[in-house]
């Protein structure tokens, strides 16, 4: 009886930490779509074809023994307006209560580009992360499940069909 409860807590506290990637009314109206969900399984997987003597390789088969899962949905449309508001409050509201915290945003009045990026913290670990990036033709949000090292997630990127984050900081400017 101990050990169903204790499966149970667990299930709960996974089951807490998806977020919701449901999109559907939208993939009829995308000219292009993108969808990609890694679970843990299936980065498991992947990560046995890396080589662990290669350094670059090796750290990311430690940051991925982490994660429970990758969630990627990616709309292109032809035209502005298809997307609304609501569409991102969907996954916004998931990314409200103490464990979730915004950590950046952004915002183009020129272009009409913005992104915002939510982490879930348990304690001094973060357990989540969520991208949200949006324009007035495309939309995309990444949320990654599980335990993340921050300093170790550029590493990650460029793998998996995941696009390369380039995490340096902005060039010192010059003085005169």
């Amino acid at each position: 009886m101990k050990s169903s409860a204790i499966l149970l807590a667990l299930a709960l506290a996974v089951h807490a930490q998806q977020v919701k990637l449901n999109f559907d009314r939208l993939e009829g109206k995308a000219s292009d779509m993108v969808d990609l969900s890694l679970n843990s399984s299936t980065l498991q997987f992947a990560a046995r074809f890396l080589d662990s003597k290669d350094p670059d390789e090796a750290q990311v088969k430690k940051l991925i023994a982490g994660i429970e899962g990758i969630y990627v949905k990616s709309f292109e449309f032809k035209s502005e307006g298809v997307w609304t508001q609501a569409d991102l409050d969907t996954v916004r509201n998931q990314l409200k209560g103490p464990e979730w915290m915004r950590m950046i945003r952004f915002k183009s009045a020129e272009d009409g580009e913005n992104a915002e990026v939510f982490v879930r913290n348990e304690g001094q670990k973060i357990t989540g992360i969520t991208i949200i990036s949006a324009a007035p033709k495309q939309l995309t949000v990444v949320h990654i499940a599980g335990a993340v090292d921050m300093d170790s997630l550029a590493r990650l990127s460029g793998h998996f069909g995941l696009p390369k984050l380039e995490l340096t900081p902005p060039p010192k400017p010059k003085k005169d």
